[in-house]
């Protein structure tokens, strides 16, 4: 590869013609792996599933190959080569790996599904799974900043301008996540979202490739020079400065978008504009540092005075999303479309984030320039800045997620945050430098500045606020129930989620969890809750080893648990919290399903916990989060089901949770199309209110088709040892066989021509979570349930028992509206 040689000075004069069009490649680089990153943890979620252990290791992997890359590209290509045409080549790899990546995948979920488990096996092999697929290419994203760093010069006007580039994939970023967010894994799947970012390497490379055959690369005159003892120290501080930077940044997106997820909704549309609005800001400080490096006497000042205003902005983050988010009127206004809700949140999110993302940016280029000394390699700069910063991201990240919310909640990691920005300020600040200051410091105004910010942090930190129960209970909903009387029995984060415990005036016990009642002890919750459990276990004829997949309350674990038949229960809950605390609050209205011999608890995702456990059952219930909530979308697909048939014994059932309230038509649609796929013979059950609404209703399918023996279910229900089955029932207003059995509101063949214009639900483009998130302010329930009932007829051959049962469940069924 020929190369004409340039003199040095020249470097930045001749890359300075295409450095605008430089920033343009940089943003579709951007662009294409914040698409990657979402499809490839979607992905990958489905594997290894998506608690905050599985979601930290992928993490931890992706941004350690960015980490690793950034380092090694200046030691593994020379300086002689042209530095767009290594960028290029690095694009086309990202893009070939990419599609490789999306074709190898399901090869590699089916040997960690028979390999894979719980423990440390477990952890091992998601980990090397994830390594396996995420870090080749990421090692070509993190060395793309590298190799392009050797086009500029080594001095801070020269250094500071990669933070234009920084700040053009931090823009294109920001269009990748909305892209993948809002359309392409909206309207198309991960196959179209996964060719449209390999397209965008390609055009990104081949331009490059273009340019460089238009400007020739100057090629160093000399080895750069090892540089002395002090400057070596001096660059340390900047480079421990910037990966605190980076720890407190990756710390408060995890902080902060899961407290913005209860004042927005977990929807994906929600993580989308989170993730933006985060990006935004990184984007808009590093253009804005870029121009700071250029025009400050000393680049290092100013990065310490970004982590002085970081210690505030951080204190502004949490405080606003936490006490002025959830109350405020901003952007009501807009709200009476789907577009203005999320323009009304971007603009939320925007308020609590921008202030400090600008700030992380800032710094990027801030600390670039405070490195650069005009004679090392420009390369191995950047990559030791970038580096340093993702070392930093990965062990706040990490820290936070898996440890710090678990043990001292949202507000112990913000006050930590505040320490760690203090802390790079005080590195920055208080350290003697040739660049300090125009006049310099004294050793004791150095001090008292640095005792200044001590304070500052510790006053900050001091009135950092806990997260309120009321925003933990009701979310975006918050607001409305401020007059609302009634005491928070428990509140608390763990690592999964928070969730909260109420009582109400009445004596009413609330479970609160994404920011919504998700169980509760009023008669309508009560009434799906058991039905589903007793459903479970009394249509299949010998249910002896029963899996509930989502604790909750306990209530449905509870009802399968009473059941004489049944030996063994499981209980698969992601979080260890609920079993802990919110099921024994429950303890009373779930039979004290905690403590129960027969009942085992399994802490894990549970979609992980069934793809790789080797256990089969005889009926499984699930019951899982609102399908809004991003990731719950994951135990509604074709394949899940498909993999809860695989699991299941002879004869065995599967009975599923399905919401109207905060729904929409075309989510109930695909919930019931997308079941019916696996179970042709599915039938539907509905739960209603004292009123006769509509409101909520559970899904039934079997093995093999058989019809439902009420007369054998009487005789078990007559039996002594089935009191308790029979209590149960009766406190729900279940006072017979007939009555269980009269909610039937109809089969897959009856609600075919309903169902036509469903959308399935599947592994690839998990279109629930999409549609659902359309309908979470909607309350059409009643008109749902109005719909499916219009196809409802007396089921021939579902049923079998004697004339004169079947004559009074007929009866029953036509009483219902």
């Amino acid at each position: 590869m020929g190369q004409n040689v340039l003199p040095r000075p020249n470097r930045d004069e001749r890359s300075g013609r295409h450095f605008p069009l430089l920033v343009l490649l940089f943003a579709g680089s951007g662009c294409a792996a914040l698409i990657y990153e979402v499809v490839w943890f979607e992905l990958l979620e489905l594997i290894v599933g998506s608690s905050a252990i599985s979601i930290g290791i992928l993490l931890a992997a992706f941004m350690g190959g960015l980490c690793v890359g950034s380092l090694c590209l200046s030691r593994l290509v020379p300086a002689r080569a042209h530095p767009l045409r290594v960028y290029a080549l690095l694009e086309i790899g990202i893009g070939v790996l990419g599609i490789l990546i999306f074709f190898g995948l399901p090869f590699a979920g089916g040997l960690y599904s028979a390999a894979g488990g719980k423990g440390m096996t477990g952890l091992l092999f998601r980990g090397l799974l994830s390594a396996v697929c995420l870090l080749p290419p990421t090692l070509m994203m993190g060395a793309t900043l590298p190799a392009v760093a050797r086009w500029v010069e080594s001095t801070p006007m020269g250094m500071s301008r990669l933070g234009f580039l920084y700040g053009g994939n931090t823009a294109g970023a920001v269009c990748g996540s909305l892209l993948a967010g809002f359309y392409l894994l909206r309207v198309h799947d991960v196959q179209t979202a996964t060719v449209v970012a390999a397209t965008i390497n390609l055009l990104v490379a081949l331009v490059a490739l273009g340019t460089s055959a238009l400007s020739p690369h100057a090629i160093p005159a000399e080895e750069p020079k090892k540089p002395a003892f002090a400057a070596r120290a001096r660059r340390g501080a900047v480079l421990m400065t910037i990966a605190l930077s980076g720890m407190t940044a990756l710390a408060a997106e995890v902080v902060w978008t899961r407290l913005l997820s209860l004042v927005l909704g977990a929807t994906v549309y929600a993580f989308s504009l989170i993730l933006a609005v985060f990006l935004l800001g990184l984007g808009i400080g590093s253009g804005a540092g870029s121009l700071m490096g250029r025009r400050v006497a000393s680049p290092r000042a100013a990065l310490g005075w970004c982590q002085v205003l970081l210690i505030a902005g951080i204190a502004w983050g949490g405080a606003s999303i936490m006490l002025i988010l959830p109350y405020s009127q901003l952007g009501t206004g807009w709200t009476g479309t789907i577009a203005g809700k999320f323009l009304a949140d971007f603009v939320k999110c925007a308020c609590a984030v921008l202030p400090a993302a600008f700030l992380w940016g800032a710094s990027f280029p801030l600390a670039l320039a405070a490195i650069a000394d005009g004679e090392q390699d420009p390369g191995r700069l950047a990559g030791a800045v970038y580096a340093a910063n993702t070392a930093g991201a990965i062990a706040g990240a990490l820290a936070t997620s898996l440890l710090i919310i678990g043990w001292l909640g949202t507000q112990g990691a913000q006050r930590i945050m505040i320490v760690l920005a203090a802390a790079g300020a005080a590195l920055m600040l208080g350290q003697k430098a040739p660049d300090h200051f125009a006049a310099g410091w004294s050793r004791s105004r150095r001090a008292v500045w640095i005792a200044v910010i001590v304070v500052l942090a510790a006053c900050l930190g001091w009135t950092t606020p806990p997260v309120p129960g009321l925003l933990v209970a009701y979310g975006r909903n918050a607001a409305e129930f401020m007059d609302v009387q009634g005491d928070f029995l428990y509140v608390g984060e763990g690592v999964n989620s928070s969730m909260a415990v109420s009582r109400q005036p009445d004596g009413v016990l609330m479970y609160h969890n994404a920011g919504k009642v998700q169980a509760s002890s009023v008669s309508r919750d009560m009434g799906l809750q058991r039905m589903l459990g007793h459903l479970t276990t009394l249509v299949p004829e010998h249910p002896r080893s029963v899996l509930v997949i989502g604790c909750g309350a306990g209530v449905t674990a509870g009802a399968v648990s009473i059941d004489p038949a049944v030996e063994r229960v499981t209980i698969a809950e992601i979080e260890q919290l609920v079993p802990r605390v919110v099921a024994a609050y429950f303890g009373p209205h779930n039979f004290e399903v905690v403590r129960n011999p027969k009942v085992r608890l399994e802490i894990d995702d549970a979609r992980h916990f069934v793809s790789t456990t080797g256990e089969r059952f005889d009926a499984i219930t699930s019951d899982p989060f609102d399908p809004w909530v991003k990731g719950a979308a994951m135990l509604y697909t074709k394949e899940f089901f498909e993999l809860l048939k695989r699991r299941l014994n002879p004869g065995g059932v599967v009975t599923v949770f399905v919401q109207l309230y905060q729904s929409n038509v075309e989510a109930v649609k695909s919930e019931f199309a997308t079941f019916f796929e696996a179970f042709p013979n599915g039938t539907v059950w509905v739960n209603t209110t004292e009123e006769g609404e509509g409101y909520d209703l559970v899904l039934l399918g079997r093995l093999e088709p058989a019809p439902i023996d009420l007369e054998a279910i009487a005789r078990r229900l007559s039996r002594p040892q089935y009191a308790e089955v029979k209590r149960s029932l009766r406190e729900i207003s279940f006072f017979s066989t007939e009555d269980l059995f009269a909610t039937f509101g109809g089969t897959a063949a009856d609600l075919k021509p309903w169902l036509q214009d469903a959308q399935i639900n599947r592994d690839r483009n998990l279109r629930l979570q999409y549609l659902a998130g359309l309908g979470l302010d909607l309350y059409q329930q009643d008109s749902i349930y109005r719909e499916i009932m219009s196809y409802r007829r007396f089921p021939d051959g579902l049923f079998v028992g004697t004339p004169e049962r079947l004559g009074a469940l007929r009866a029953k069924m036509e009483a219902v509206r």
